[in-house]
């Protein structure tokens, strides 16, 4: 079992800056691809950004790239996504989920378990 806690959420204007945390609980986090997501009030939710188990393989939608950067910590069960350069459409809510295996895909399928989610409110 994996539990994950999303953090970091909140209200910015846009060009700002948030950095995401995904804590997981559980000895398995060293197991598991981490990925994040986002869906937006009536959008279908959509792939955002994902990291291996290692740390050396990353993906980015291309909606995404050159402003959100993923990394993660495998000390502290953390992964964390930061997110600059904010735009009114990146604001939402962001999930984390962990995909079992090395590498990670943004596609949702396969992912076993997800956090709660944490909001992204981008506003000027």
């Amino acid at each position: 079992q994996l539990q994950l806690v999303e953090s970091g959420g909140g209200l910015v204007q846009p060009g700002g800056s948030l950095r995401l945390s995904c804590a997981a609980s559980g000895s398995l986090f060293g197991y598991y691809a981490i990925g994040w997501f986002r869906q937006a009030p009536g959008k279908e939710r959509e792939g955002v950004s994902c990291v291996s188990i290692s740390g050396a393989d990353t993906k980015y939608a291309d909606s995404v790239k050159g402003r959100f950067s993923i990394s993660r910590d495998n000390v502290k069960n953390t992964v964390y996504l930061q997110m600059n350069n904010l735009k009114l459409e990146d604001a939402a809510v962001y999930f984390c989920a962990a995909l079992a295996g090395e590498y990670c895909t943004i596609g949702a399928l396969g992912y076993d378990y997800w956090g709660q989610g944490t909001q992204v409110t981008v506003s000027s």
